[in-house]
């Protein structure tokens, strides 16, 4: 099958609806216009970088440069985790909670994938090792922020209900442990409903994208099922990581509930 190549006056096109947005939405008085022009020129200018950043990777095919990449990828992730939250925890927890769980749980399953599952030579190779890290951390790290600003502001909200279990005697755990439930089960909605959905409703973005480059259907299936799969394994893993050091956090060794260690 030929692969069709997009212009720059296709891609301009696709720009026009976006920016179509920017009147509704000042008509509208949503305030999204800015953020909407700015996420635009973000995504067109960092897919454009990683584009380039790639081509010369694939070209020269090194642990370190592969290393390299996974780590500053992990980082901003973290960072983007710690920006979404309405509370975060202060100092270098904020960051670290949701960095080292999405370190642990998404590196982990990429290594077991590349490894025993798919099997590239070398196991490193840029072509499948990026893009699967990619997707686990970009899943992961949506859930994990999911899960964490819920425990966060949830245990602001419900202070009184945490203090008053505490007094009847309840250790930290049982305290704040319907909040840990809910805040997990937020961060594994948005992965669950997508496997739900997957082939029904939609079809996922690396299917298409697999199809649209002129794969066999049956074969994009199959590496879309595995990469799901590989998602709600490193979105579970790292949003029940991240929850538990969380709310361990918001306690102090003899059991009080600190909400002092929460940065508005």
């Amino acid at each position: 099958m030929h692969l069709i190549h997009l212009t720059p006056f296709d891609l301009a096109l696709a720009a026009l609806l976006v920016l179509a947005l920017v009147p509704l939405s000042l008509r509208l008085r949503l305030e999204i216009a800015r953020p909407l022009l700015i996420a635009a020129l973000r995504t067109t200018v960092q897919l454009l970088l990683v584009g380039l950043v790639l081509k010369a990777v694939f070209a020269n095919v090194h642990l370190l440069w592969i290393g390299a990449i996974s780590l500053l990828m992990l980082l901003l992730a973290g960072r983007e985790v710690m920006a979404r939250q309405r509370r975060r925890l202060a100092g270098w927890w904020g960051f670290g909670v949701g960095t080292l769980s999405m370190f642990v749980s998404s590196f982990a399953v990429t290594l077991l994938a590349l490894i025993v599952v798919i099997g590239p030579q070398p196991w490193y190779q840029p072509q499948y090792a990026i893009p699967l890290l990619g997707m686990l951390l970009g899943n992961t790290m949506n859930g994990i922020a999911i899960a964490m600003d819920r425990l966060t502001q949830e245990a602001w909200q419900q202070r009184a209900v945490i203090e008053g279990r505490l007094m009847l005697g309840q250790d930290w755990s049982r305290a704040i442990g319907d909040i840990r439930r809910d805040s997990m089960r937020g961060g594994l909605i948005p992965i669950i409903n997508a496997m739900a959905a997957a082939g029904i409703v939609s079809l996922p973005g690396m299917m298409t994208g697999q199809i649209l480059a002129g794969s066999p259907p049956v074969e994009a299936v199959k590496y879309q099922i595995l990469i799901m799969f590989l998602i709600a394994a490193g979105t579970g893993f790292g949003t029940v990581g991240a929850v538990w050091a969380g709310s361990w956090r918001l306690f102090d060794e003899r059991q009080r509930l600190r909400l002092d260690r929460l940065r508005p």
